[in-house]
């Protein structure tokens, strides 16, 4: 099979197009996994409903 000049990119491209979908990994993982961790960081309810008593 032969390959054409077209079909290849440069090591500098390749390296460029993977940093770009690390980023986007990492941030959507940091968006799905930060409120579940934020949840379990919170300090219990201090005293329930302050209008009901």
């Amino acid at each position: 099979m032969k390959t054409t000049n077209n079909d290849q990119i440069s090591r500098k491209e390749a390296i460029k197009k993977m940093g770009k979908y690390a980023a986007i990994t990492a941030v959507g993982t940091f968006m799905i996994l930060n409120p579940q961790k934020a949840q379990a960081d919170s300090p219990p309810d201090p005293g329930g409903d302050p209008i009901t008593g």
